[in-house]
């Protein structure tokens, strides 16, 4: 259900009244008596809020306090002030701050405060719209990135062991590793990045793996049992590197703890897999039957990752 109420906050009983029977008309109306219990109100019931009014002069907190908290915490919300004409500055201030989308002067004339707030509900509706279509943007960038992490990860693996087939299995053991305790996409900060920074943090981040594994692949012998290998390098934490590996946020170093996992994966192709409780820390690696890598491995990596082993 999408958002359709107005929340009014004034700390006169009589302005609250006297709003709400002007506006139900127009949409359903929450009111409050001060900027705790509209802070209160928009917390408890925010995802219902399309428009925030709120006087200026109350005692204690005054109205801007709580735009300001509406901005930071429900910017979906539509914001006005409202307030008497000698209090303008007040609303001017508050629109150069960027914090309210109108000024209605008290006292309120009927027409003219009922197209206002017209407008905000239409105004919070577009809002709305484009956040839902941003967040599936956002969703399907982010199934990309752990496509791409899986991918890049299958291209560093043969050309540190020169081997195409062996690689890939390698990569569908790391996503048993990885399905067995729920490895999530990874995070993006999209307040932070572009796409393009992302693809170049992923890049660095590729790189600076790619010389750890070497490191560490140097220093493995062909018979070595590689369950043993990355258990006595990392203990309990050998498990979550298989979450960390996959799904670190982008901007995150690569640690060595991954190196090491990774190393061991690549050693092996893809010949570990896990054992014990539900909870990372209660599964130890064993060594297991190498994935087969078929022509769909990374569409088979993606599917045990999001839950679907068959």
């Amino acid at each position: 259900m999408s958002a359709n109420k107005i929340l009014y906050v004034d700390d006169e009983a009589m302005a609250l009244k006297y709003f709400q029977r002007l506006v139900e008309p127009v949409a359903p109306v929450i009111t409050a008596g001060s900027v705790e219990e509209g802070r209160r109100i928009l917390e408890e019931q925010g995802m219902d809020i399309a428009v925030l009014v709120t006087d200026q002069r109350m005692p204690g907190e005054q109205g801007n306090a709580l735009l300001k908290y509406a901005k930071q915490h429900h910017p979906a919300v539509v914001r006005m002030l409202t307030t008497a004409y000698s209090d303008l500055g007040d609303a001017v201030e508050a629109i150069n701050r960027g914090e309210i989308f109108r000024y209605i002067t008290k006292p309120w004339e009927l027409e003219a405060l009922k197209a206002d707030l017209r407008n905000a509900l239409e105004m919070a509706g577009l809002r709305r719209e484009r956040d839902a279509l941003l967040r599936d943007k956002l969703m399907v960038q982010q199934n990309h990135l752990m496509a791409q992490r899986l991918a890049g990860l299958a291209t560093m693996g043969t050309v540190l062991l020169g081997d195409e087939a062996r690689s890939r299995s390698a990569v569908l053991g790391l996503a048993r590793c990885g399905a067995a305790f729920g490895v999530a996409e990874p995070s993006v900060d999209w307040a932070r990045w572009d796409q393009s920074d992302v693809q170049s943090a992923e890049a660095s981040r590729m790189s600076a793996l790619g010389l750890k594994v070497q490191t560490h692949l140097a220093t493995l012998e062909p018979d070595v049992d590689v369950a043993q290998w990355v258990g006595h390098r990392l203990g309990a934490q050998g498990t979550k590197s298989a979450v960390d590996l996959l799904g670190a946020p982008v901007g995150n170093a690569p640690t060595d703890a991954e190196a090491v996992l990774w190393a061991g994966l690549l050693h092996s192709g893809g010949a570990l897999g896990l054992e014990g409780g539900n909870m990372p820390a209660e599964q130890t690696l064993v060594v297991a039957s190498a994935p087969e890598a078929a022509d769909a491995w990374l569409h088979q990596a993606l599917e045990w990752l999001a839950g679907h082993p068959h």
